[in-house]
């Protein structure tokens, strides 16, 4: 059986693969060392990826996935280890996405809050993740989209 871990801030985090529940600042404090995008690649490098997985301090990630409604499912992660849907594994890759800014100075992005703006259905629609120099914005579509807005 599969127990959750716990994330910055005291909340527990779902099992593996298991979407979260609860209030939106669920990363707030939470500290990210890397943004890798988990990309599809039967035919060599193109197009945008499929997911986007926050790598934490300490060991724990977040992965943000889009789903064939175009919205985002929001998950623990299993860094450096390939979601179980990534079938055959050999067709699947992280790599960093060289649009976004490294980390600032002290090697992480510290979490300040963030937002989740919704659909009429109540469904993610798009992730907000705030941090002291900018935000990271996530949407769902047929495929996954993210930016860096600097403050």
């Amino acid at each position: 059986m599969s127990v959750g871990r716990e994330m910055s801030g005291g909340e527990i985090s779902p099992p593996v693969g298991r979407p979260r529940h609860g209030k939106a600042d669920w990363l707030t404090g939470a500290r990210i060392s890397a943004v890798q995008g988990l990309f599809y690649r039967p035919e060599g490098r193109a197009g945008e990826p499929e997911a986007v997985e926050f790598v934490l301090e300490g060991g724990q990630s977040v992965l943000l996935t889009c789903a064939s409604d175009h919205t985002l499912s929001i998950t623990s992660g299993a860094w450096p280890g390939l979601p179980d849907w990534c079938v055959p594994a050999c067709q699947w890759q992280f790599e960093q996405l060289g649009r976004l800014p490294s980390p600032p100075y002290g090697g992480a992005w510290t979490v300040i809050g963030t937002q989740e703006r919704r659909d009429g259905h109540g469904e993610v629609r798009e992730a907000v993740i705030r941090c002291e120099n900018g935000d990271f914005v996530v949407g769902g579509g047929d495929t996954v989209t993210i930016r860096f807005v600097p403050r």
